[in-house]
């Protein structure tokens, strides 16, 4: 069955608008340069027919992502890493405790020591006074795993000289913060319908791929339609966007794609 994915965020740890800043693409009319920080949705029916979201980062705009996509059930949590601008909003998970129930959460075990500590109130084995994220602790590995029905492989990257994860679900796949994606893991990307790939900006940055790297790494994969995200001020959408080759597109926060799962 197909799965979609919506695009809850496509900007880079600060956002876009940036806190303080003056430049054109911080004051554009344009909602595609109103970038929130990086995470997607992915609605996927599984073999019993019940169709689930599951998310991909939690960010620190979480709660105001949700309310945007109006989505009343979340039914697992999937990181690609520990850093602030992926995890902060996972408290914001409350709600749909309440009314759900504990929800799996999936992550390596470094990036799990992360959240524990930043979240310890919810781990801790005591009697707590009020309501905490309640969440099911999967550990993953580099192993492909089954989320509801959904086979994730993990698709290691370099986010500098850490090595993180992203993943391929079906025919698309998700890698965000990366400079550098080892041979290893461009092999595990054949055959795409859609990839989406970090694309921080033109000039060159320790931890994240610039535009043109992207466009060269996009063209030698040769997936269906390729979108960049965790993007920052220094990329306009329409106008970056001109300058791309066919099927290479700027993702924006909001932005529907329906992913055919057969081949």
């Amino acid at each position: 069955m197909p799965l979609s994915i919506r695009v809850l965020g496509s900007g880079t740890s600060s956002g876009v608008p940036t806190i303080g800043c003056s430049c054109e693409v911080c004051h554009s009319s344009d909602p595609r340069d109103t970038r929130l920080r990086p995470s997607i949705l992915i609605r996927h029916t599984g073999p019993d027919g019940v169709l689930r979201n599951i998310l991909i980062d939690t960010t620190p705009d979480f709660r105001a992502q949700m309310l945007a996509t109006r989505v009343d059930r979340l039914d697992a949590i999937i990181y690609t890493h520990g850093h602030a601008d992926h995890i902060l909003g996972l408290d914001d998970v409350r709600p749909f405790n309440y009314r759900q129930g504990i929800i799996p959460l999936f992550a390596t075990a470094d990036t799990f020591a992360i959240i524990r500590r930043v979240f310890s109130y919810a781990f801790e084995q005591r009697e707590v006074r009020t309501h905490v994220p309640q969440l099911d602790v999967n550990l993953i590995g580099e192993e492909p795993f089954d989320v509801f029905g959904l086979q994730f492989e993990p698709i290691p990257v370099m986010h500098g000289r850490e090595r993180i994860l992203g993943f391929r679900f079906g025919n698309a796949a998700y890698l965000t913060d990366h400079n550098e994606i080892p041979e290893t893991s461009l092999a595990k990307l054949n055959g795409l319908k859609v990839l989406f790939l970090d694309a921080l900006r033109h000039k060159a940055h320790p931890t994240h791929s610039t535009l043109a790297a992207s466009v060269e790494t996009a063209l030698g994969i040769r997936a269906e339609r390729t979108f960049f995200t965790h993007m920052c001020h220094d990329l306009p959408h329409a106008e970056t966007e001109r300058t791309l080759p066919p099927g290479i597109c700027l993702a924006y926060d909001g932005l529907e794609i329906e992913v055919n799962e057969t081949a």
